[in-house]
Order: C-alpha cells, then structure tokens, then sequence
C-alpha cells in the first residue's frame, strides 16, 4: 500500500483516479454470448455453462430438494446472522410503503405519487469465489415487500453443479422460488430475453464482474430496464488518533479481498495511526483465505497523511466513496460535512464489513446516503 505525505491539491485527480479497464473487448466478447442465449435459449445456456463454469446441468432450476438440503448444510451461528439480517433490512424497507399523499398544487389540480411493483424481476447474485449471499437479502427483501408478482434468481453453479447453500437458504427466506444455476453474461441475458426456463423479466437487479455488468449495459440498450452499472468494491477510512490500527486494517482488507479490481483508501491526519495500520495489514494479510487476491488490491491502493481535518473531508469527498468508514470519536459531526457516498459507516464499531447485511439505502431521490451509526462503547463494555 502506498503512503502519500501531504499531497498537493493539484495532484488530488490522479490520487483518488479509479483503475479502470477497457470494457470494449469485453463488450465484444459479450456481444455474442447475448446473441445465442437469444436464439438458443436454454441449449445456449447449457453450452456456455459447461464452457465458462466446467460443468453440465441436466437441470437448469435448483430443485426443491437442493433448497431444502441447504439448512441441513449451514451452521446455527450463520443461519442465525442470516435471519438477523432479514429482519433488519425488512425493518428498513417496510417504512418505505407510505400511502399515496394526494397534493392540491392549485385550485382544482389534485396530484399524488404512488408506488406499484415491478410486475417481473431479475436478480443477480455472484457466487463463484464469493458468493454474495447478503445480496439475496438486500434484492429480494424489497421485491418481497413491495410485492413484485415474479422473482427469478440467476447465480453460478459450482463443478458439481450445487449453488451456495447460503444463498439457496436466503433465497427462500426471502421467498424466491425459481433459482437458475446458471451466471455470467449469459445469466443476464436469459433474463432479459428469456428462455424455456428463464422467464423474461422487466428490470434486471445486482452486482457482477466486468462481463456481467457490460452485459446489462448491452440488454439495457434492447429496452431492459437494470438497476446500474456497478463497478468494483471500494472503501474510503478516515482515521484519527482515537481509531484502533487493528480495526481499520481489517476494514481495508475485508474490501481489498473483494477482488483484484477493488480499491481502498485511507486518508488520516496522524501519520503513526497510518504506520501502525500497514503494520497491522502486514500482520493480518497472511490470515485471509483470499490474501493473494488482497495483496493485489493493495498495490494500487493508497494511504495518504493530509494536515487538518478540514483537508481530510475535502479530498473524502472529491474521492465519492461507495463505502465511508469514519473512524473516529466524533464520526456523527464530522458525517454533517460529507456530502459524496454511497454510504456511511459512523463510529469505531460500525466496520462496513460487519454491517453489510444492514438496511440499504432508499432509493428516494432526497436520500443520499445510508447511515449506520455505532455505540459511543465498546461491544465488551454492553
């Protein structure tokens, strides 16, 4: 990880500039798969899993017996988190279904917002190297709510053609009764166009790799309707004196293992709080299952020592985090300033990692953010 001491505004773009990769041969390499999956259908699907993912399906659906093997399967302590996580996002979420609040604009003119649901979804869940069960609960508990009629799930299969367990188990928390096991652009593509057996769906849901994200790119150009183009994971931390070195170095790392094209940042004003962090990075790398994926993240990531505090939100915020950890005593004043993130992570016990499976952010347009705010103590203090 780079340290940077006192840069210089002017070099502020190149210091916070993204890795970004070419997606037009990718694009290229995608505009065919699209196309047979569109022709082929389920025949398409079959060959490009057995091509992409080393394994023949006989059935392209997750069976009953598969989604009720996969309890069986999952300790208590994570089945538990699960359910936990469920409860919270739907906690959240359930204050979104507000009555329609008829406005009488002028004499005479009565006008009104209503939400209805989205008739037919797509969902996509990654589940090669990390399978994203959380992502499940995030998708599919506001489709659940909002009571969108139709809810089909595309995740990876693995060589023995199972899916995760945790994802089969999430996805009937959350009551998604059709799993595909099938990923990749030709997953996005067979809910956009539909299949014998993937219905075609109006608006296509979730993260993905590059191939996956130039395919909704591609299919939104046919009319379909998807959520955004997510690029790579990402978090910011800003760290005083009052932060644990420990703590921000697991932050750091639990982004970095996301994957090669991920990116974190840590911008403090005290430099030995930054020294102490690469030490703890060091000591903690070799413990991840996916170090060697972290330890490439790293290398084009960067620690920066900035003067004031003041210096500090301003590059935060020219930087637009996807995730913002403020690692500080004083995170609920110091949050008043920050006006670019996807979302906020306010405290020293509030690590975005733990908190991934918390509510996500409205979509209403006045919501920039998603706050989680942590206790002023300790968890062993309680």
């Amino acid at each position: 990880m780079q340290t940077i001491l006192f840069p210089a505004k002017s070099t502020w773009p190149e210091l916070i500039a993204r890795p970004v990769a070419d997606n037009a041969d990718i694009r290229q390499r995608v505009e065919p798969i699209l196309a047979q999956v569109r022709t082929e259908g389920d025949a398409a699907l079959r060959r490009l899993t057995a091509q992409f993912d080393r394994v023949e399906l006989d059935d392209l659906l997750a069976s009953e017996a598969e989604i009720a093997e996969a309890e069986t399967l999952l300790t208590d302590d994570l089945k538990a988190a699960i359910q936990d996580a469920h409860r919270n996002i739907r906690t959240f979420h359930e204050t979104q279904l507000q009555p329609p609040q008829p406005v009488e604009t002028m004499p005479g003119v009565m006008c009104w917002r209503k939400s209805v649901p989205i008739d037919r979804v797509g969902l996509y869940i990654p589940g090669g190297t990390a399978p994203l069960f959380s992502t499940v609960l995030m998708l599919g508990v506001p489709a659940q709510i909002a009571g969108c009629r139709e809810v089909v799930l595309c995740t990876p299969a693995n060589r023995e053609g199972k899916v995760h367990p945790a994802i089969l188990y999430a996805a009937r928390l959350v009551g998604v009764p059709k799993i595909v096991k099938v990923g990749g652009a030709q997953a996005v593509a067979a809910m956009a166009y539909g299949t014998e057996t993937v219905p075609k769906v109006y608006k296509i849901f979730g993260p993905g790799n590059q191939y996956v994200t130039a395919a909704k790119q591609l299919v939104a150009q046919d009319g379909v309707a998807i959520d955004m183009p997510a690029g790579p994971s990402e978090v910011a931390v800003y760290a005083d004196d009052t932060a644990r070195p420990a703590f921000v170095a697991a932050d750091l790392l639990s982004q970095a293992e996301h994957g090669t094209d991920s990116h974190v940042l840590l911008v403090s004003t005290s430099e030995k709080l930054i020294q102490d962090t690469l030490v703890e990075i060091n000591r903690q790398l070799p413990q991840l299952p996916r170090h060697e994926m972290a330890a490439q993240t790293l290398r084009h990531s960067k620690a920066v020592l900035v003067k004031t505090e003041a210096e500090a939100v301003e590059l935060l915020n020219a930087y637009a985090a996807e995730h913002l950890i403020l690692a500080t005593d004083h995170a609920e004043t110091l949050a008043a300033q920050v006006t670019n993130a996807g979302s906020v992570f306010l405290g020293h016990y509030t690590p975005e990692a733990a908190t991934r499976c918390l509510p996500t952010a409205t979509p209403a347009p006045t919501a920039a953010f998603r706050w989680t705010v942590s206790s002023r103590k300790s968890p062993s203090s309680k």
